[in-house]
């Protein structure tokens, strides 16, 4: 996403080479409803005409749904107070094709959902999360704060919901692949603690699949676009009498 958006950045304000900060990074194949980012503007076009002029030239697969002036001291990724991941699991044994390419396809046991919020409830709180960092990470240390954490089972739909004040690389994709783990009894709650509090990467070996995952919203100090361009963008799965997604 970023090297297109600069590509039709240095189109529109020719002679410009421009830089897209966005307030997170994600996976190949990880969704983003509600990516933030900033760039400098040289040129006469006013902040409100910016998405139609991007999205008249984007892919279909990227969609520009706001735009506002911000100071120039303002940082899409610093500035941000927390972000917010879903990671949507299909648990029936029957593929739905509907869904494969916005969910993980779980179908060999019925997940127990209660051990895995009780597992997801542990992390909550300033840790070192070093056991869900996958190599080649920057950042100078492995800390960061889980705000919050919620699951809904809806039939075969489990909805999982991880807010924190910033993301290890591959740190949701790694946790998420131990929840399951948990889920399907191949892991224990007890283990799973020990595991990620003596940061043991090393015994955490499945990354759930990037397809799953969608970065949800991102949170600032002060709220720069309407909520419902940005708060809930991704659509939820809904479920008809029979406990079939639809």
């Amino acid at each position: 996403m970023q090297s297109t958006l600069e590509d039709i950045l240095d189109q529109l304000e020719s002679g410009v080479r421009h830089s897209v900060v966005a307030a997170g990074r994600t996976d190949a194949g990880v969704h983003a409803a509600a990516q933030v980012a900033h760039f400098d503007s040289v040129g006469p076009i006013p902040s409100h005409r910016w998405p139609a002029a991007l999205n008249g030239r984007l892919p279909q697969t990227i969609r520009v749904r706001a735009a506002a002036e911000v100071s120039s001291t303002w940082h899409a990724c610093y500035n941000a107070q927390y972000r917010r991941y879903r990671y949507t699991i299909y648990n029936a044994q029957t593929a739905n094709l509907f869904l494969a390419h916005w969910s993980w396809h779980r179908y060999k046991k019925r997940l127990d959902e209660h051990l895995m919020a009780a597992a997801l409830a542990d992390i909550v709180g300033e840790h070192d999360f070093s056991a869900f960092q996958k190599a080649g990470s920057h950042r100078a240390h492995s800390r960061t704060t889980v705000q919050d954490v919620s699951l809904v089972r809806q039939g075969d739909l489990l909805v999982v919901e991880i807010q924190a004040s910033g993301f290890l690389y591959g740190m949701v994709r790694l946790l998420m692949g131990q929840i399951v783990a948990v889920g399907e009894g191949s892991l224990s709650l007890d283990n799973f603690i020990s595991r990620w509090r003596r940061r043991a990467r090393h015994e955490v070996r499945e990354a759930a699949p990037p397809k799953g995952l969608c970065l949800l919203r991102v949170g600032y100090p002060t709220v720069i676009f309407p909520p419902g361009l940005w708060y809930d963008s991704q659509p939820r799965f809904l479920l008809d009498s029979h406990d079939k997604a639809i």
